[in-house]
């Protein structure tokens, strides 16, 4: 192999593997419901803040096989049907009585990214009747972040948010809030896995965070020596 052929080579790897660690897999759901009424939920590919949504035949590897479950009030975990769109997958579930709803997703890619192994987490929260605090205990997704309460929230008001790494919060770390208008800025968690802001414009904002960490392993058969985890939620505000 020339030496010219091996750079290009070389530099599309690395440019694959910057536009996957740019992806993210995210659930939209509106954040309230009501018991007897139909909640429809989509679960979407791509990059939120630049309005990209993959089509699902180009979803990297096998992460369109991912599972959608539900964790009801009484924390019965149920697996959901989905069904493909043009550039989401939807679902749908009906509420049976009040309280908090979670509606996850945490799939392993089958296929390496070079030698990194990347797992795909979201998680999406709906309250019935009057529950509306945010309790992630439930959630068994190892990585995990939300804003504290399922509800709509309101311009120019202070919205409170979580990160959690298997189970304690995630302190120091970058959360990256991404705007209905394109707009995104990182913020760092505090010591208890903290992070607050306003949001300026109505619409739904996506919350994302990573986690990268130097391991070695076997996955389906290949090697890796790093592994990445992205989780995502999402809040709806309105003016």
């Amino acid at each position: 192999m020339n030496k010219l052929r091996l750079a290009v080579l070389t530099a599309l790897f690395f440019l694959s593997a910057s536009q996957l660690m740019a992806h993210a897999l995210w659930i939209e759901a509106k954040s309230t419901g009501k018991v007897g009424q139909a909640q429809e939920v989509k679960v979407f590919y791509g990059e939120y803040a630049t309005n990209e949504r993959e089509e699902t035949g180009k979803w990297y590897s096998d992460v369109k096989d991912f599972t959608l479950w539900l964790t009801t009030p009484g924390k019965e975990k149920i697996k959901l049907t989905t069904v493909p769109g043009e550039n989401f997958y939807s679902a749908t579930f009906t509420p049976e009585k009040d309280g908090l709803y979670h509606l996850t997703v945490s799939h392993v890619a089958k296929e390496l990214g070079g030698t990194t192994k990347y797992e795909f987490l979201s998680v999406a929260s709906v309250a019935v009747g009057k529950a509306n605090a945010i309790d992630l205990s439930p959630v068994t997704n190892s990585l995990k972040v939300s804003a504290n309460e399922a509800k709509i929230y309101k311009t120019n008001a202070p919205v409170q948010i979580k990160a959690l790494l298997n189970g304690k919060p995630l302190a120091k770390k970058h959360v990256s809030v991404f705007s209905p208008e394109g707009w995104s800025k990182e913020y760092t968690t505090d010591e208890n896995g903290n992070i607050s802001f306003n949001p300026i414009w109505p619409g739904r904002y996506v919350l994302e965070v990573s986690n990268f960490e130097k391991v070695s392993g076997d996955h389906n058969g290949k090697a890796y020596s790093a592994s990445w985890q992205g989780a995502t939620s999402s809040f709806e505000v309105s003016k």
